[in-house]
């Protein structure tokens, strides 16, 4: 099945980069490309794409406000595509915004075209960018800058999961992959994969970058806690 990809950046050699990069790849079709937010959210609603390639720091509307026209549109817009957002610097206010706001994830500009690719492939496939070690401290410096715990809303959902599942929500929010909960809960890695979606059924978060968002603000998982 071919990923239907848009990349929105202010740089016209940025998206005519990544445009012929990922064009060469026979699962991922590029059906167009715009340069501010405004453009793009437009752009968005009337091809349809699988996954958004949105830079964060854009003219007329910045990404992150484009990010959050796309996944809560207003009444009478469905689709929703997956945002994946492109940064400069790997510490930025706005991409932990975006992760709030419903983004899978961030990629910063320079990462080699492998990364890219593979970017686009796991996003698309429903996964989150949020593996990386660096990933995980800008979660957590993200939950440092955070108000105190919401558990009011919050823990109502959280008594609202299995105690399996809990530990399941923990181990995604520091980090760890499907096949390291797998082994540190000595589980299969489908059964992993079955607790994970029941995870987010249950909380009604759309993947695993909300999810980590989710137990840091409930305060499941402390700043610091390893």
């Amino acid at each position: 099945m071919t990923t239907r990809v848009i990349i929105v950046d202010d740089q016209a050699m940025v998206r005519a980069g990544f445009a012929a990069l990922l064009a060469a790849q026979s699962d991922i079709d590029v059906v167009g490309d715009a340069p501010d937010g405004v453009q793009g959210v437009e752009l968005s609603r009337r091809v349809h794409p699988d996954v958004v390639l949105m830079d964060v720091r854009m003219p007329e509307m910045d990404g992150l406000e484009a990010a959050r026209r796309l996944l809560d549109p207003p009444p009478g817009v469905t689709h929703r595509p997956k945002v994946l957002m492109l940064t400069t610097f790997d510490v930025d206010d706005y991409v932990y915004e975006a992760l709030r706001a419903g983004a899978s994830g961030f990629l910063l500009k320079d990462a080699p075209p492998v990364d890219l690719i593979s970017a686009v492939r796991v996003v698309a496939a429903g996964e989150a960018l949020l593996a990386p070690s660096v990933t995980r401290r800008l979660i957590a410096d993200f939950a440092r800058r955070r108000p105190a715990p919401r558990k009011s809303r919050a823990g109502l959902q959280l008594n609202g999961l299995t105690p399996r599942e809990t530990e399941v929500l923990e181990l995604i929010a520091r980090g760890l992959s499907n096949q390291e909960i797998a082994d540190a809960l000595v589980l299969a890695e489908q059964t992993v994969k079955t607790h994970i979606g029941r995870v987010l059924a249950k909380l009604e978060l759309r993947d695993r970058a909300q999810a980590v968002i989710f137990a840091y603000e409930s305060g499941l998982v402390a700043p610091g806690d390893r």
